[in-house]
Parts: C-alpha cells; structure tokens; sequence
C-alpha cells in the first residue's frame, strides 16, 4: 500500500490522506529518525555544531510534519479512527521523544559542545539552539539515573494517554447534548438568525421545531438573548456539567491523575512542583512571580467586578424583579444593560461584519502593515470543504506562507480557536522553506444565502488569531525548533492579542466594517459603541481572567494533594467568586486549555501579555497605526525572530523599555486616565 504520508511533500495532501495512514507512518519515520540519530553518536570525530547539533535538528523534521497534520486533524477534524489511533500514536511518539532525550551518547556529544560554547564559532541564533537543546535534554531527564529515567518514560506515555481522553471526552459530552423545542415562544428574545440556523438542525435530525447544543453559536445567543429564563438555566449547567456526571466521560479522576503525574515528574526532576518547572524557562520566572502579578491584578479588578455585578443585580430588580442574579442571568442581562446604557444591538452591528468582508479586512490591514497579498487557491488540498486555503505574497512578489481557515463548528471540531502549524519555516542550504499556517474557529455557519454575520466577539477572535498567524508566516530563522512560535508561552500570545486593536481604530475599520447589503459604512455611533464597551464590565472579565489562571496555578504549584476536583475548585476560586455556585457547574472538567492544551501553569500568559500588547500598541497609537516603520519595526523584532533572541530583549527592541503595567490598566479603566 502507497502511504502518502512516507512520501517527500512540501503540501499537505490532504486529498490523498486516510485515517489509516497516520500510524504506520509515524512508525517508519520514527524508525527513520533513530536511524539518523544512530549516525550522528557513532561518529567518531569529535563533536561540533555542524556534525551534531544541525544533523539532530533536522533528523525528525518529517516525523514532525506527519505529527502536525495529525494532531491538527485530531482536532478540526476528528473521528473515531483518528481518535483510536491517538491512543497508540501519542504514546509512541513521547517514548520516541525520551528516547532522544535520555540517549546517554548524544547527551554525551552535546555537553562537550555546550562546555566549549565560548570558545566555539557559533553563530547567535546557533548559540540559542544550543541553549535550548542542552536545557531540554537536562529538564527531560538526561542527568537521571537508568531508574529515574524509566519513571520518566512511564509518566509521559500515562499522560499522553490522559490527556488524550480529556479532550476526547469533552468533546463527547459537547455534541451528545442537544435540546429540542417545539415551540417557539420558548425561543423568545433570539434572532432569527439563530431560528433558522436552529430549525435547519432540527431538520438534519429529522425533527421538527427547533434544536440548539452546546457548540458556542447555539450556546451563547441563548444565554445572551434567551427571555426564558429556564432555558438559560438548563443550558448553563448542562455546559458546566460536560465531564462531570459520574459517567463514562467524566474528567475528576482524569484531572488528579494528570495533575499528579506531572507532579511527579517535575519532582523526579529536581523541581518542587509542575509549575517551578514550567515557569523556569518563562518570561515570569517563577509561580511566585505570577501569583503576585495575578494577586495584583486582582486587587485592582474585584472592586471594580463588585461595583459591576451591584449594577447588573439593580438592573435585573428593575427589568424582572430578580431578586438575586444568578451565574445564567449575567450574560442576558448585561446584554440588557448594554443596550439601554449604549443603545447597543448586536444584531444590528454583525450586519457590518460579514465574514468574507472581515477576512478581506485582515488581509487589507496585513497588507498595509507588512506588504503582505493573499491569493485564494482552489488547487490547494484541505482536509473539508469548509476550509480555504490562500498563498501569501509579500510586496515583491515573493511567497511567503500558506494559510488554510477553517471557520465553522462540526461535531469533528473541538470548542475554541487556534492557530496552528501543517509546516514550519526553516533554512537549508538550498533554500528558505516558508510556514503552512492554519486558523481554525467555530463561528456561526452562512445563512440560507451563503452569509455568515459575526458578532463583534468572533471580528476580535478572527483578528487574535490571525495575529499568531502572522507571527507563523513572518518566521525569518535559521532552525525549525526556534522558528515562528516556538516562543516563551507568555510572550506567544502578544502577536495575537496586538492585532485585537486594529477592531477597534475608526481607520482600520474603514476598511471592512461595510453593511452586508447597502456597503453603508459603520456609523460614527456604533464606533463610538464599540470603545465605550472595552471597558464595559471590565473588571468582571479580568476578575474572571484571574480566577481561570488561579484555578491553574493551585493545581500545578503543590496546593492539589489529590483532593476532590470540585471541592478543591470552589475553594481556590472563592475569592475571585462573585455569585454562589450552583450544582452541577464544574470548571474543570472541561478546562481543555491547561488539561489538554499546553497551557498548564501557562493560562496567566493571556493577561501577562496584554499587559505586553496594551503597552506595545500605545507606540502605533503614538505614531499612527499603519505607521510604516513602527510596522516594520515590530515585523522585524517581534514577528520574524521567533525563539532565536530572548523575549524581554525582544520586546525592548521594539518598544525602547520594558513594558509598564499602566498601559493595560487604563485600557481596561481600572486605572484613571492622565
């Protein structure tokens, strides 16, 4: 049988690839990788960058584009195959990658060289790559003993395992879910929009009436718009309660089974606790210096939340009478509040923001921020027929990138948004391979039309991840492992959270904020909307914010001893609580981003790097936002460097300084303005 996936590509031929191919190939090429690894520490010449460092680099560079579309696909695009085969391809790939990382002889090679690093002529960037390969080989276990190391291995195939199943049961208990209604004044306050989408469901399943889930278009516009208000309740704890109802899919073990292992494993490594080892190779540094950032943050923001949720409690007394808000009411009525504070209607703005005309808009601020021309190709091979695949030119022609989008939810597809990469760019001798970059979102499907209006959330999402596109497509390094966002996890998220502020400047909306039909452009009034609700609420979504990325760090700093998870939940996140629990609602379970997607000790980095983003994008308001060398500045320093330079001294490039908490502070009105 031909394996596509054996086969020398520079694209992904998605048009070629089964399920079925994924686990015999990364067998051959793991098997191909400890072949060249073999070459490389029976060399009996003395050991330099050029004969060790390079060829290692490069040895499981196929293997690992194998891995990417794989575990792309895991994740846009799963099924029950796929999801079989995860079980057997993610345990052979961490034994894959210990045994790289715990091979005496290569270690051996690679410590000569690092110990004569000073003397050597090592280019900086090469400089950095040794850096970083000495540093991985010791943090993953090459200084233990033969029994360490073996507990080592044994907690890498059990978490990979682990981590598998909590995403797969999320997703499990994602799509079992659906609500069918028959009668439409149950449904009152959603648009029609919603009801057509809705009805068309139903009508898949062979229903009549409604049908709404727990995918975030069906999930959201009920709690924002749903009048019934047991409606609201219904489908808030059915969302909470994913992975936490004592069945088959239930997360709690899986999470003190995770939480513990990577305990162990940080302590066999000479390490306190999970988050000591995460945070040493970070811009933060340490748990402490995250706890006081969020502790800090937080002392800011829970006046503010409290003043808030009092606002919201009197206007829900005022509208219905509530007595006492409840956690499903928040949403309903702060949209209540945002209409008669700003004559706010989300329905009437979406119809400025088609998605077609918002994806031409990133592409047309790209273009005048960093030259870069995006050309639809239909040739392309994706992996659905929903994703579109564009090649990237930049102003002189040459190509750049490749960039798939994929926009809409499927029960294939896990919650969320995210970049991600089918190739990263790199150098060789013969040539600079330029990135195949994906963003993959769940916004709400076309209408009967072939229209899909976005809500001002989703433009800020799209323009996020666009952000980490960019950051993918400028990649300018030498070395695959340093290259794009093979960055520190709390200065990845500035290139995706800097692009946000381009939603929200009058001369970059000019160029895509058009309505659907008339191309009117939007009203100096709902501009003027738009920025008076960047600080709406503001202190609620930080306190929230700093409730998920304290909830993360008690789990990976020593605070969890094997407690029960929803006990040990409402204790951690009580002072950041702003109305009482409810039964069955459990964060945890569900919690992908630290449980299943590399974020563990990690969830901070989003305020962390706001803080970054705020204070960075004051120079572009400085100067102008399409201010060419402010641009260029950031392109060169920010966006093309990826891991090669340390971050700080990255960030002082660009902005002359370190960055200054202030920035971020008056943005979100918790501080005054000068």
């Amino acid at each position: 049988m031909t394996n596509p996936l054996l086969e020398s590509f520079d694209v992904v031929p998605f048009d070629r690839i089964e399920a079925k191919h994924f686990l015999p190939a990364v067998e051959a090429l793991i098997n191909r990788a400890k072949s060249d690894i073999d070459q490389i520490t029976q060399n009996q010449d003395p050991p330099t960058f050029e004969n060790t460092l390079l060829p290692l680099e490069f040895s499981s560079l196929h293997l690992e584009r194998v891995s990417q579309c794989f575990f792309n696909l895991l994740s846009a695009h799963t099924s029950e195959t796929l999801q079989n085969e995860a079980q057997h391809i993610s345990p052979l790939l961490s034994h894959f990658k210990n045994d790289i990382l715990m091979n005496a002889p290569l270690f051996e090679r690679i410590k000569s060289i690092y110990n004569r690093k000073e003397t050597a002529e090592i280019t900086a960037e090469g400089q950095q790559l040794l850096e970083r390969t000495y540093k991985s080989f010791c943090r993953n276990g090459a200084l233990l003993t033969t029994v360490q190391q073996e507990e080592v291995r044994a907690i890498d195939s059990a978490l990979a395992k682990a981590t598998l199943t909590f995403g797969n049961n999320v997703l499990s208990e994602t799509n079992a879910f659906s609500l069918p209604i028959e009668d439409e004044a149950t449904l009152e306050g959603l648009p029609k929009s919603f009801l057509a989408r809705a009805a068309q469901k139903a009508k898949e399943k062979n229903l009549s009436g409604y049908l709404i889930g727990l995918e975030f278009p069906s999930y959201m516009p009920v709690m924002k718009f749903a009048k019934n208000r047991a409606l609201r309740q219904k489908l808030w704890l059915a969302y909470g309660a994913r992975a936490a109802q004592n069945n088959a899919q239930d997360n709690k073990a899986i999470i003190s089974e995770i939480v513990t292992l990577r305990q162990r494993r940080a302590e066999i490594l000479g390490y306190p606790n999970h988050a000591a080892f995460v945070l040493e190779e970070r811009m933060a540094q340490s748990a402490q210096n995250v706890n006081d950032f969020l502790s800090d943050l937080a002392k800011k923001a829970k006046p503010a939340a409290e003043r808030e949720l009092e606002e919201l409690q009197n206007f829900a007394s005022e509208q219905e009478n509530i007595e006492q808000i409840q956690p499903w009411d928040q949403s309903f009525f702060s949209e209540g509040l945002k209409k008669k504070r700003f004559n706010w209607d989300e329905e009437k703005l979406k119809e400025f923001f088609p998605l077609n005309q918002v994806l031409t808009g990133v592409f047309s601020i790209a273009k005048r921020l960093y030259g870069l021309r995006f050309e639809q190709d239909a040739a392309i091979p994706v992996y659905h027929n929903e994703v579109t695949a564009y090649r990237v030119f930049d102003e002189h022609g040459a190509f750049k990138a490749l960039l798939y989008c994929d926009f809409h939810p499927r029960p294939s597809k896990r919650d969320g948004a995210w970049m991600t990469s089918f190739k990263t760019q790199h150098k060789t001798s013969q040539e600079n391979h330029r990135p195949h970059i994906s963003i993959v979102c769940n916004f709400t499907h076309p209408d009967a039309e072939g229209i899909a209006l976005l809500t001002f959330q989703e433009v800020t999402t799209l323009f996020h991840e666009f952000g980490h596109a960019l950051h993918g497509m400028l990649a300018d390094t030498n070395y695959p492992s340093l290259s794009g966002t093979n960055v520190s996890w709390d200065f990845v998220e500035l290139p995706s959270q800097i692009m946000e502020n381009w939603c929200f400047q009058k001369e970059s909306l000019s160029l895509f904020a058009k309505h659907y039909k008339s191309q009117e452009p939007l009203p100096p009034a709902y501009l003027e909307q738009i920025n008076a609700l960047k600080t709406f609420q503001e202190g609620i979504q930080t306190l929230r914010q700093i409730g998920f990325a304290t909830l993360d760090m008690a789990y990976h700093d020593g605070q969890f001893d094997g407690q029960e998870v929803v006990a040990f939940e409402r204790h951690i996140l009580a002072p950041m609580q702003l109305l009482k629990h409810q039964h069955p609602y459990v964060m945890s379970t569900a919690f992908s981003h630290i449980f299943q997607g590399g974020y563990a000790a990690g969830y901070y980095s989003y305020k962390w790097a706001e803080v970054l983003d705020a204070d960075a994008f004051s120079l572009f308001e400085e100067r102008g936002i399409f201010d060419p060398q402010t641009a260029k500045s950031f392109a060169q320093n920010i966006l093309s460097q990826g891991g090669t330079i340390d971050p700080m001294t990255l960030y002082k490039k660009f902005r002359g300084r370190e960055p200054k908490n202030d920035a971020l502070l008056k943005r979100a009105g918790l501080l005054p303005e000068d």
